[in-house]
């Protein structure tokens, strides 16, 4: 734009010193040589002095357009280093959320595989304990022809005394239901066990001690299901201890309290073969 004003400008001069020229021309023809002479050195002087005013004048636009293309430059440079600086501090800003997302994506994984781990452990810990519960849970078992609830511990040593007594080892039978006894004084296998107690003890040859846990579980229950055969073993203790007559008294009660038992037909045959 400078550029076209400074032409504009020159183009002007130009025009004025034709027609100052063509007026000197037509001067001179009028006023003479030296007058024409005057008039052109004039002109010239003026041309001069428009040069020179010109050139100033362009220095002076060449000048102020330096500088405004200087400060236009520095605003750039300032405008440029601001933005680089902001993107380096975004940039940095990414990074560390970049690392802080990392690691926290790190951690919850590392949670989860611990409460994955606590979850099995849990889980197996829960496993076993119910295990442990389960052995000492009650369980259903039929005794004497009734289903009744005992500790599991309880049924396994019932269960190996039995063991003992049907492999005929009866001394060692007779210290298990010994021992069944002292555990579990309440046991609802107590008549039974005193029961086959005195069956170990007469198949040992202690008949006294069987008659006494026959006699036993006849009067704490006289109804139970080994009852008559508890007095037949009675009757074969007294027949053993050469006490016949007892015997003999002992077979007439049970035909009488358990006529229709099994038991009562052995009975019956016992006592033809005594009197």
């Amino acid at each position: 734009m400078t550029q076209a004003i400074l032409g504009l400008k020159k183009s002007s001069l130009a025009w004025a010193l034709v027609v100052v020229l063509g007026s000197g021309s037509a001067n001179a023809a009028l006023f003479g040589d030296d007058e024409a002479r005057r008039a052109i050195l004039d002109l010239r002087q003026r041309l001069e002095q428009a040069q020179v005013a010109n050139k100033a004048l362009v220095e002076q636009s060449a000048q102020q357009q330096n500088q405004l293309l200087q400060q236009i430059a520095q605003q750039h440079n300032q405008t440029s280093a601001q933005w680089r600086s902001a993107l380096l501090d975004l940039q940095t800003q990414i990074d560390k959320l970049r690392a802080e997302l990392a690691q926290s994506l790190g951690a919850q994984e590392r949670l989860a595989r611990d409460l994955t781990e606590v979850q099995l452990r849990q889980k197996d810990t829960l496993t076993t304990v119910d295990d442990r519960l389960r052995r000492f849970e009650p369980i259903k078992v039929t005794v004497d022809g009734r289903e009744v609830l005992v500790e599991p511990a309880e049924k396994a040593d019932f269960d190996r005394s039995m063991a003992l007594f049907r492999q005929s080892d009866f001394p060692g039978a007779q210290a298990a239901f010994s021992g069944f006894l002292s555990r579990y004084a309440t046991s609802v296998y107590k008549h039974s066990v005193l029961f086959w107690l005195g069956n170990a003890q007469y198949a040992n040859k202690a008949y006294r001690e069987a008659m006494a846990n026959f006699q036993r579980l006849l009067s704490e229950s006289p109804t139970h299901p080994r009852a008559p055969e508890a007095m037949l073993a009675i009757a074969n203790v007294q027949v053993e201890l050469k006490d016949l007559k007892a015997a003999r008294k002992t077979l007439e009660e049970l035909v009488k309290a358990f006529p229709a038992s099994e038991t009562a037909g052995t009975a019956r045959e016992r006592l033809s073969r005594l009197r």
